[in-house]
Parts: C-alpha cells; sequence; structure tokens
C-alpha cells in the first residue's frame, strides 16, 4: 500500500518512517509537516491507499483535513491527547494511536489496514448479509439486495429496489468492504452492482432500480476499467 505521513513534529515523523520502512506491506510515498501540501498531494494522485495523520495540525486540523476530502483513502489518526479518540471514529478511521507510538501498535494497527484493504478482493460473493440502521430499528440487508451506492457529502445512501439506507460513511471505506466480484466504482459518486447493468453508453450506463430505468454517470477514469471487468462480444 502507498502512504503517506502528516505531522508537524519533526521526531515523531522519524519514529513513523522508520516503523513505516519495517513493513514490507507498505511503501512511502512521502512525508508532510504542512496537512494543506499533503491534502493537494492527495487531490492529484489516486494511488495512495493510506495517510498517517496527526489530528493536532496548524493551519488544518485532522479533522478539518479528512472534511475536505471528498473521498478519503485509508485513514490513521494519531494524538498526544486521549480526548480525541472517540471523535476520530466518527470519521470513520481505521484507527487512533496514542504517541508515543510504539511499534507493536503501529503494526497491529497496519494489519487492521491490510484487512479492510484486501478485504473487497478476499471476498467471494456479495452473498453476506449485513445490518442496517434505520431510524431506530436495524434492518437486514444482503449485499446483493443493493443496486447502487450514491455518495452525498460525508454520507453514502445504498440503494435497493424497494428502499434508500442513508450512512455516515466514505466511499474509499465502502469500497474497501465490498467484494469486487459483485460491485465495481464507475463514478467518484456512484458504485454499482454489475449483475444489474441493463445497458451502457458513452457516459452513462443504466440500471433497472423498482422497475425504472436509473441512469448512472460514468467517468472516463473509470470507464476503461468497466469494460475489462465485464464480458464484452463485439463483432
Amino acid at each position: 500500500m502507498n502512504c503517506i505521513i502528516v505531522d508537524d513534529d519533526i521526531l515523531t515523523c522519524k519514529i513513523l518512517e522508520g516503523y513505516v520502512s519495517k513493513s514490507t506491506a507498505l511503501n512511502l510515498v512521502g512525508t508532510f509537516s504542512d496537512s494543506i501540501e499533503a491534502r493537494d498531494v492527495l487531490t492529484k494522485r489516486q494511488d495512495i491507499d493510506l495517510v498517517i495523520l496527526d489530528i493536532q495540525m496548524p493551519n488544518m486540523d485532522g479533522f478539518d483535513f479528512i472534511r475536505s476530502l471528498d473521498f478519503p483513502p485509508n485513514i490513521i489518526l494519531i494524538s498526544s491527547s486521549e480526548e480525541f479518540a472517540l471523535k476520530a471514529f466518527d470519521f470513520n478511521v481505521v484507527d487512533f494511536l496514542l504517541k508515543p507510538v510504539t511499534y507493536g501498535r503501529f503494526c497491529k494497527a497496519i494489519d487492521k489496514t491490510i484487512r479492510y484493504f484486501s478485504r473487497k478482493e478476499s471476498a467471494p460473493s456479495g452473498d453476506e448479509e449485513i445490518f442496517i440502521k434505520k431510524g431506530s430499528s436495524l434492518v437486514k440487508l444482503k449485499l446483493t439486495e443493493i443496486i447502487y451506492i450514491e455518495a452525498l457529502e460525508n454520507y453514502v445512501t445504498l440503494n435497493t429496489n424497494n428502499d434508500r439506507f442513508t450512512i455516515h460513511f466514505t466511499m474509499k471505506a465502502i469500497e474497501n468492504q465490498l467484494p469486487s466480484g459483485v460491485f465495481i466504482r464507475v463514478h467518484r459518486s456512484f458504485i454499482i452492482n454489475k449483475s444489474m447493468i441493463q445497458s451502457i453508453k458513452e457516459n452513462t450506463l443504466d440500471l433497472i432500480v423498482g422497475g425504472s430505468v436509473k441512469s448512472i454517470p460514468v467517468g472516463k477514469s473509470f470507464r476503461d476499467s468497466l469494460l475489462n471487468d465485464i464480458n464484452v462480444m463485439a463483432r
């Protein structure tokens, strides 16, 4: 996984760089003491899978950093204060580490990240069942019932034939947990169930949702991946 470190403390950066260098699963792309500079890099590159991010940063703190990204990658938050621990998980981060970060605790966080990162490759099908909160109840939902997922700021909506569920999640996080054999990202704001595709046009595709046709935009950067992922018979 490609990763970056964002922390204005030089000593912490050196320690984390040493930990990253020991991990065969990680490739350090860069270390940044300025969160705004790190954000600029993230918006230009699509291949960064993990950000190890200090919460207490000048100009833009860790929480504002996450809020500023439409589609944050996997994030491990770090801080010298325990008071941020509960708030950290409201942002769907993979883990929260308290400074000084020990190597053992760092390894545990990376192992957890790898499990999240690889889940979509390891999941054999969409037969899994999940529970989604709706009002004061938990509703059981099979992954294969989901027709498409749409991003709405800091939330995503899971759309089925008969219902729509809104959850506080990022597209990157939910994409990492979906089986790639069933779902595919076709736009920055849309993930679709491949079995529900009715037709693919130049910049859109059609799904059948509740007996009606739903047109979904297909981003230019996602179109080739989509066509390579489905069976196309052309003359």
